[in-house]
């Protein structure tokens, strides 16, 4: 079954836009992100659509982006957990969710944590992947300077040695993908004000009053986040159960995704998943597709391929609808993160109907 996502805005206390997203049906699963988000590009990578759509089947997905990132407006605040827990209470609302589930993944795990804590009769069940009691903890003092120190000095340089931490494990597409998605969700001074707001968090006085079922998932090798902080955080939560997971990466949709997915299904009472059927392309589409990752416009394809506009203009709709996408640079990033061969260098311009 396709899973289509849904944009829509709302607006926090001091005007600023917030995206938020809508993807499948039934019960609301509150999705609350780590640092950075583009709801667009997001859809657009495979692993991570996929890890979505995993959640979307039996429950009504709700994500959104954080002021400053991908389709949100930016704001002159500086990041904290006033301002997370407004962006959530907002898109909550504008929602119409009254009861919910609630994920909160890496920084999203504290920053759930502490809206579980402060509404405990809005929350069903919580689960917390990644996450951490205090950031402090979860890097020395010298390695959190350095890593802040070069977000500043060179965001892109600074983007590929996050993606070597957060996504250790992802192939050579996947990585140039994420490496991309990073640099144009935000900008190098958000990058590096909400990298600190994740150091300096600390949920160590709220966890003790979260009353809803909560389920903590670690993977036992995190390099973004000691399992140290996992095992805390499931200890000092009412009830919690911890799941160890092996693996290293911190990304949810890299690493041994089914295992994960089956786990935070099973928190939530929903049936375990087969593998979803991926939505594929007819080898023309693809065709189309790369040319539109090449940035032609709709007469240049025409040209290229010797078919009338008109006939590209159908191409590039039927591609855009069949994978759920808003855009055609949704189409581009979407055709690059699969790692495939341009049309040119498979050549075959011209060669089917």
């Amino acid at each position: 079954m396709h899973v289509d996502q849904r944009i829509a805005t709302t607006k926090l206390r001091d005007g600023t836009e917030i995206a938020y997203a809508l993807a499948g049906a039934g019960p609301f699963l509150v999705y609350v992100p780590g640092w950075l988000t583009h709801l667009e590009r997001s859809w657009s990578m495979p692993p991570e659509r996929g890890f979505y759509e995993s959640l979307a089947r039996g429950r009504t997905l709700l994500r959104y982006d954080k002021p400053g990132c991908g389709l949100s407006a930016s704001t002159d605040r500086a990041p904290s957990m006033e301002l997370e827990t407004e962006t959530l209470d907002a898109v909550i609302s504008a929602a119409g969710a009254t009861r919910f589930d609630l994920l909160g993944i890496s920084l999203g795990a504290p920053v759930a944590a502490q809206w579980a804590a402060e509404h405990p009769d809005r929350v069903d069940r919580l689960l917390l992947y990644g996450g951490w009691v205090r950031g402090r903890d979860v890097a020395s003092p010298d390695v959190q300077q350095h890593v802040l120190g070069l977000i500043s000095q060179h965001w892109g340089l600074g983007s590929d040695v996050l993606t070597d931490i957060f996504a250790p494990d992802a192939d050579a597409a996947t990585r140039a993908a994420f490496i991309e998605y990073q640099r144009a969700a935000a900008s190098a001074d958000t990058v590096r004000s909400m990298l600190a707001l994740s150091y300096r968090v600390d949920v160590t006085n709220v966890l003790s009053r979260i009353s809803a079922p909560t389920l903590v998932v670690h993977r036992d090798r995190d390099r973004a986040a000691p399992l140290t902080q996992g095992r805390e955080l499931a200890e000092r939560i009412p009830g919690a159960e911890l799941t160890v997971l092996p693996g290293r990466a911190h990304l949810p949709f890299i690493g041994d995704v089914d295992a994960l997915v089956r786990v935070i299904r099973g928190h939530l009472g929903l049936p375990a998943l087969r593998r979803p059927v991926v939505p594929t392309l007819t080898a023309r589409q693809r065709e189309v597709a790369a040319l539109v990752s090449e940035g032609l416009t709709n007469r240049e394809i025409a040209a290229r391929l010797h078919i009338t506009e008109r006939s590209a203009e159908s191409h590039v709709e039927w591609i855009r609808l069949r994978m759920g996408f808003r855009s055609r640079a949704q189409i581009a990033a979407w055709f690059v993160a699969n790692g495939w061969p341009s049309a040119e260098n498979r050549g075959e311009h011209g060669r089917h109907p």
